[in-house]
């Protein structure tokens, strides 16, 4: 996190944002895929075009900048992970920013240990149940 009051509250919005913005659209959208529901319902369409808003406006954003609070920081982390699971299913072909952005992320050792150390606490409480 930045030191400086200003760079905090821009990772913090971007924190947010990723959570309780992009993920929210996102992982409905993540859950029909991964099911292979290609339904063509209402509520399908509610939540493509709601995912799709949301990549839009990202596309924008990423299109302008490499990391969204100036430098590098835990809002990508969180953003990158989000995404990360979009671009899984192919989500991510109409916005090559967000691609772009998901790729330079996740490259980045502090990306890897992140992830790493989130997969080594799962790992950990299976073999608690095991």
């Amino acid at each position: 996190m930045p030191a400086d009051p200003r760079g905090r509250s821009d990772v913090l919005q971007w924190v947010f944002a990723a959570l309780n913005s992009v993920e929210m659209a996102s992982l409905p959208w993540s859950l029909f895929m991964f099911s292979g529901d290609t339904g063509a319902t209402p509520a399908r369409k509610l939540f493509d075009e709601f995912h799709k808003a949301r990549l839009r406006h990202m596309e924008a954003v990423l299109a302008k900048r490499a990391w969204l609070a100036g430098s590098f920081s835990v809002a990508d982390i969180l953003m990158a992970d989000v995404l990360r699971l979009v671009d899984r299913f192919n989500g991510l072909a109409d916005t090559p920013a967000c691609r772009d952005y998901v790729a330079r992320a996740t490259a980045r050792p502090f990306f890897a240990k992140a992830h790493a150390d989130q997969m080594a606490h799962f790992a950990a409480a299976d073999r608690m149940r095991g």
